[in-house]
């Protein structure tokens, strides 16, 4: 299994200035190579190979408009040049249809105000980790990293990134093997909701963290901030970095939390169940902004990918599954019913809270699913 492990690392006053000119560099090199194929197709000419434009980036280098493209690394402009080959596999394989989830567009040019930039570097560069824990770039030097645990491997590729609010990150590429946990008898059904994130159908509930809401206020006054600065003023870049800053630490914190509670759960069982949720559809509704704000799609993304790597099961369960019309005691359907229904009575005299008892027939639901695919009895008590 491959992983990726994010460091963030402090380039020198020098170092950034060559890191500005390896972004530059790889920037070029993508969009030269997008017009020439977008210029073939224009006139009606055929698709050129990526040996093509790999050949024609090496003639580029002698001329007098391009020869400052020697100046850095040769690896990161060919990777440049897989990204773009990258970016059209993906595009074919969208509008043939081999391609699952959401349809991707034909590729865009990049733009230096872009607010990531990125260059990688493979296994031909050489670049090293030297035995004082920096990492050794060509052409750029040695960065100091800070390591928050040891790689678990030899790395395959490095990536260098600058994100909006002007911090660095080394992205390592590294091997592993599955690391499975020990077997447990627990398995549990989640049910994502709003005003509280999560209630699993064992009684335990997630309280909804709201990292944007309580960082609303900040980020209105910074974005007020920034728009009243003039437009290619010094103090106008100023205000667009505290912007990005406000941004970049709701994101982190936000990122770290989900990572706690998705591992918690995965360690505690054995198998996971949760709805399929159109969490696009949904974040173009009047709560738009909450269910942003909850990051369901981030946090199932980690239950599952985690539970690949861990040795546990995870399913979602059909989004037109009516887990919140069901008994969870007698499987009766009692029908719809409007959100401020919090607990309701069924006609066995069971009263159930409408989030636990969603999370119970969802559990209920995976199980079903599960049994009938390895041919057991399906059934939807809990």
């Amino acid at each position: 299994m491959q992983l990726r492990y994010n460091f963030r690392v402090y380039p020198t006053p020098g170092q950034r200035v060559a890191l500005a000119q390896a972004f530059g560099c790889a920037r070029v090199v993508y969009n030269d190579a997008l017009a020439a194929r977008e210029t073939a197709r224009r006139d009606g000419q055929p698709y050129i190979k990526d040996a093509e434009l790999s050949k024609a980036l090496t003639e580029a280098k002698g001329t007098p408009e391009r020869a400052w493209l020697s100046e850095v690394s040769s690896v990161v402009l060919q990777q440049a040049l897989t990204d773009l080959n990258t970016a059209y596999r993906n595009f074919f394989a969208s509008i043939t249809g081999k391609r699952r989830g959401a349809r991707v567009g034909p590729p865009r040019f990049r733009s230096r105000k872009d607010n990531r930039q990125s260059i990688r570097f493979t296994r031909n560069a050489r670049f090293a980790v030297t035995a004082g824990g920096k990492l050794r770039l060509p052409k750029v030097g040695e960065l100091a990293v800070r390591w928050s645990r040891e790689l678990p491997s030899e790395p395959s590729s490095v990536t260098i990134i600058k994100d909006a609010s002007g911090r660095y990150f080394a992205s390592f590429v590294v091997q592993t093997d599955d690391q499975p946990l020990a077997p447990v008898a627990c398995e549990v059904g989640i049910d994502l909701g709003l005003s509280t994130f999560a209630v699993l159908s064992d009684g335990k509930t997630i309280a909804s963290p709201r990292f944007l809401r309580r960082a609303e206020r900040k980020l209105r006054k910074a974005q007020q901030s920034l728009s009243r600065k003039e437009k290619g003023s010094a103090n106008r870049a100023k205000a667009r970095l505290k912007v990005a800053k406000a941004h970049a630490k709701v994101s982190d914190t936000h990122r770290d939390w989900a990572h706690k509670q998705s591992t918690t759960i995965i360690r505690d069982n054995q198998a996971v169940y949760v709805e399929d949720l159109c969490v696009k559809g949904l974040a173009r509704t009047r709560l738009a902004k909450s269910v942003h704000d909850a990051g369901w799609g981030m946090f199932t993304r980690m239950l599952e990918e985690k539970a690949d790597r861990y040795g546990r099961t995870f399913a979602r369960v059909d989004r037109w599954f009516p887990s919140s019309q069901l008994c969870s005691e007698c499987g009766a359907l009692s029908g719809k019913k409007p959100l401020h229904v919090r607990e309701w009575t069924c006609a066995c005299g069971a009263v159930h809270d409408r989030d636990l008892n969603a999370a119970r027939n969802i559990l209920a639901a995976g199980r079903a699913e599960r049994l009938n695919a390895c041919g057991g009895t399906v059934s939807l008590s809990a």
